[in-house]
């Protein structure tokens, strides 16, 4: 029988095949193994994890469930199949994309139903098209998976925007942090999502869909494992009877003093994943005093932080010339507290106004 298939007919169903494996063995993966095969040294969200094990469950089941209709040779039977695939898709695939992307953002935990809320129309939609065995409200549907599209894009990068204001206003070191890559992750989904909403048929218009899904799952998994868990919080390496205080709510003057005594004087911002919390921990106040300090100096926790590491770096690579030894930029960025020399490199050119090649060049004339 299959060898009777036209080859581009064929070669779809490699695309579906391969599909479901990929989706099956990433479920099987995050659901089963306990390490990170990834970033070992990364210990994923929990609850990120869960949830995308269930999405890519669902589109595995979603490919074998699309599968039959190929062989199907009855137009009505092949309309019901793809309606009852388009209401699980619905019901299902769509939710679970929305919700993952939620869960990625850790500033706080959004509630989820509002995903299944939001589709609520197009289910009833597509229940009334299968009861009906009729598509004459399908464009009326498309019509509104389009529009909920341009909704949640606005949406997710407006949270995504707050996300990362609120990640430099409580961490320092932002590897494995940061959620910009969900754009992309959005960007595939959205693509697939209006290629699916505008009824295009063809054989093109499987074929991108297909490849669309597998560069997700790809996509997906990878950022899934390279995402910390915020919610883990590590110890604090500091002397707590020194920094201990009778008072907790210190005015600007105080605070300036305590960050030179707790912070720059001990060279705390060299400890690696220092948060805003333990450093307020560390001066005798609590976070939100520390943060208004930040915002009446017109500034970041983060950049705060960047600032006074950078300036270890400047004073490591004058001592280093001065006294003849060799000069190299990572192995100082790395004991000016930075992991990731890319994350030291862009911070170094936001602070000093040009690259650190460029700026080891003008100090070495």
């Amino acid at each position: 029988m299959f060898g009777q298939l036209p080859f581009d007919l064929m070669f779809l169903m490699m695309l579906y095949a391969a599909g479901t494996v990929m989706a099956t063995i990433a479920c099987l993966y995050l659901l089963l193994r306990r390490g990170n095969a990834f970033a070992p040294d990364v210990t994923p969200p929990a609850r990120l994890r869960r949830w995308t094990a269930v999405f890519f469950a669902v589109i595995a089941l979603g490919h074998l469930w699309y599968l039959p209709p190929v062989m199907l040779t009855s137009a009505d039977a092949i309309l019901l199949s793809l309606l009852i695939g388009a209401l699980l898709d619905c019901l299902l695939t769509v939710p679970l994309a929305f919700v993952i992307l939620l869960c990625m953002l850790q500033d706080r935990q959004r509630p989820l139903w509002p995903a299944w809320v939001m589709m609520l129309p197009t289910i009833v939609g597509m229940v009334y098209c299968i009861v009906t065995c009729s598509d004459a409200i399908l464009p009326m549907v498309r019509i509104y998976l389009l529009l909920l599209g341009i909704g949640l894009i606005i949406y997710m990068v407006r949270e995504v925007r707050r996300y990362g204001r609120w990640l430099r206003d409580n961490y320092v070191d932002l590897e494995h942090k940061e959620v910009w890559q969900s754009f992309l992750v959005l960007a595939v989904i959205l693509l697939v999502f209006s290629i699916y909403a505008s009824g295009y048929g063809g054989l093109a218009y499987e074929y991108i869909v297909q490849v669309c899904g597998i560069v997700m799952i790809c996509h997906l998994l990878w950022r899934v494992e390279t995402l910390s868990d915020l919610s883990i919080r590590q110890p604090l390496a500091v002397n707590e009877e020194e920094n201990a205080t009778p008072e907790n709510q210190k005015n600007l003057d105080e605070m300036e003093v305590f960050l030179q005594k707790r912070c720059i004087d001990t060279q705390l911002y060299l400890q690696h994943d220092l948060t805003v919390s333990q450093l307020a921990q560390a001066i005798g106040t609590n976070r939100f005093y520390l943060s208004q300090y930040f915002s009446a100096q017109n500034m970041t926790y983060n950049t705060y932080i960047n600032n006074l590491r950078i300036q270890h770096f400047v004073s490591l690579y004058h001592e280093a010339a001065a006294a003849g030894r060799d000069l190299t930029a990572q192995e100082f960025a790395r004991e000016s507290g930075y992991r990731s020399y890319s994350t030291f490199s862009l911070a170094f050119k936001q602070r000093m106004g040009q690259s650190v090649s460029a700026w080891m060049r003008d100090q070495a004339r």
